[in-house]
């Protein structure tokens, strides 16, 4: 190995060289060597590791901040949403209330408008029921008189004679006299 590493890098090339060597016992050179690794890292990966860290850190900050806008968002739209909730809850219970009151006035003025036609109808009965009535009294004062008529006219002509009949129309001649001097 000592060959390799004077290929590549001659003795003579660094006056100390021949002093500067390299240790080629794994277990000796091991933490030397990861030592130097890591110092050259830390310095020259200092700014690249910081850079890629900050911009790391910008990317998860403005994550946070947008997932803290969308739960604000969202918060509020919730908000909103309950608020249209209350709105629309108290809506139905208007329109439940509207409705079930008119059904009851729809029902009452159905009960009303019933009402009045049983009215109308017992009145109709009643001027018919009234008007039969009258009708059949009619009929029978009609039967009665046409009966009486008969009977009178069977017991003037069998009570009636030539001369009964001759002082009858006497009389009332007299009485026509007796008005028509009074009048003039």
């Amino acid at each position: 190995m000592q060959t390799m590493i004077n290929s590549v890098i001659p003795p003579g090339y660094w006056p100390l060289a021949g002093n500067f060597g390299l240790n080629t016992n794994l277990l000796e050179t091991n933490l030397i060597n990861l030592g130097v690794v890591l110092s050259l890292l830390v310095y020259f990966g200092k700014g690249v590791l910081s850079n890629l860290l900050n911009n790391r850190k910008q990317t998860i900050l403005s994550t946070i901040r947008d997932a803290e806008e969308r739960y604000k968002e969202a918060t509020d739209k919730l908000g909103q949403a309950r608020i249209r909730l209350q709105r629309a809850k108290v809506k139905a219970d208007e329109i439940r209330v509207n409705g079930l009151s008119q059904m009851e006035r729809e029902k009452q003025e159905l009960i009303h408008v019933a009402d009045e036609d049983s009215k109308r109808l017992e009145d109709s009965k009643n001027a018919t029921i009234r008007f039969e009535e009258q009708r059949a009294i009619e009929q029978v004062r009609q039967q009665v008189s046409c009966l009486a008529l008969e009977r009178a006219s069977e017991a003037l002509n069998s009570r009636l004679n030539g001369e009964l009949h001759s002082r009858m129309i006497d009389y009332h001649i007299g009485l026509l006299r007796a008005m028509e001097s009074t009048t003039d």
